[in-house]
């Protein structure tokens, strides 16, 4: 664009009144010098100046229009991304519902009842799964506990006897053996940590003796704990609200795959009957125990051999740590390997918040560099990821100094 500046010539305007001689003459001495003319370099400047303002206010029109043609495109863009991430999780689920192949109960039932055994003893009544086509049964250990006999009813009305193969009452397991059983139709297990919160399930069993029962609900939580003899616990245990009632202890618990995620195993229930609140033991439980039970008749689950407590805030108060969290070690088993470690008990009896407290041990806050928040992290480490003879390296707080002591874990005894 090109821009013309118009100059004006300078013009004097003079009077055309004639005037006489004489006039004129004295007029001349009068007359003043006309003004001396405008610098060239001034006009140049101001030439300048004007061409400076006028291309100022059209770059910034052209700017602010630009910018708002950006902010139209931009918003454009921003709305066709977000229809791309609304599709994206729609194909997303849809691959999901393809990849995991989820079936409705009906045919879940039908794929798994014959896989499903109902267990008896001279004092008990219960379920089972088939494991394997060697006639291998899991059901819980408290179902064939002190049996003599064990008697087993398979769906089709066939009955024959088992016997005891393997047995856990750490986590409440147990493998009988059928013999002599041809078309055994074993189940798939599945995988108990990608259950999540809320996922349908189904308990399948023998409530009362009412063979081929099933009950569907959801995972209600998960991680939950139940005791085990000798005051342990039984980790990763999965919630339900599927309805399990007497004779379903030993039955599984299936996912929408038609795979075993767990052992149905107990309720909570003033009458005894059930009351929304189930628990099974986790199918990864039976993963890694399956094999000893069925080649050693056991499982040995690891240990270190303390009693302790978890530190809350009046303890940590008490014991001046910083923060309210780690074991505090309140009795040390004498020959084990805690004691070979060199790990120390509490030596004093004090009240704190109006319990007796066996205080002055050591406090446990770290397994293998991974803190220790409860007693609960501590057996959920070495259960899931150590075997005995094996060494772990724990982190202790001893009169107020952090130590790292190594102790190599025996089995329980």
């Amino acid at each position: 664009m090109q821009y013309k500046t118009f100059n004006h010539p300078q013009q004097t305007f003079i009077n055309l009144t004639i005037l006489p001689q004489s006039i004129k003459e004295n007029m001349v001495m009068t007359e003043q010098p006309s003004s001396p003319s405008i610098n060239k370099w001034t006009y140049a400047f101001i030439i300048t100046l004007t061409i400076l303002i006028v291309n100022t206010g059209i770059f910034t029109i052209a700017y602010l229009n630009i910018q708002n043609q950006l902010s139209t495109i931009q918003e454009t863009l921003t709305d066709q991304n977000q229809q791309l991430q609304d599709l994206q999780q729609q194909f997303d689920i849809l691959d999901y519902i393809n990849q995991t192949s989820l079936l409705p109960w009906p045919e879940i039932y039908n794929q798994i009842k014959h896989s499903i055994v109902l267990i008896q003893t001279e004092t008990s009544l219960g379920s089972g799964f088939i494991y394997d086509s060697e006639g291998h049964i899991i059901t819980n250990y408290h179902v064939v506990e002190d049996a003599n006999t064990i008697q087993v009813t398979f769906l089709d009305g066939n009955v024959t006897m088992a016997n005891p193969i393997g047995k856990d009452p750490y986590s409440d397991l147990a493998v009988i053996k059928v013999n002599g059983v041809t078309n055994l139709q074993p189940v798939v297990l599945g995988n108990s940590s990608a259950l999540t919160v809320g996922e349908p399930v189904a308990a399948i069993g023998n409530p009362f003796g009412l063979s081929g029962t099933v009950t569907a609900g959801i995972v209600s939580a998960l991680g939950r704990e139940l005791e085990a003899p000798g005051g342990y616990i039984i980790i990763d245990v999965i919630q339900i609200d599927a309805a399990i009632n007497p004779g379903n202890s030993g039955g599984p618990l299936v996912n929408l795959k038609g795979q075993v995620v767990g052992v149905n195993t107990a309720i909570i229930s003033g009458s005894g009957t059930f009351a929304g609140v189930g628990f099974a033991i986790p199918s990864d439980t039976i993963k890694r125990e399956i094999n000893d039970l069925i080649t050693k008749s056991t499982y040995e689950h690891p240990w270190i051999g303390i009693s302790g407590m978890d530190i809350d805030l009046a303890i940590a108060d008490y014991i001046e740590l910083e923060k309210p969290q780690g074991v505090l070690i309140i009795d040390v088993v004498p020959g084990s390997p805690a004691d070979d470690a060199g790990l120390q008990g509490g030596t004093k009896s004090v009240i704190i918040g109006g319990r007796e407290i066996l205080v002055g041990g050591d406090v446990i806050v770290g397994i293998d560099y991974q803190p220790v928040r409860t007693l609960n992290d501590l057996v959920v480490y070495i259960e899931r990821n150590k075997r005995p003879k094996e060494e772990v390296t724990l982190t202790i707080i001893r009169d107020g100094q952090q130590l790292n002591i190594d102790l190599i874990l025996g089995a329980r005894p």
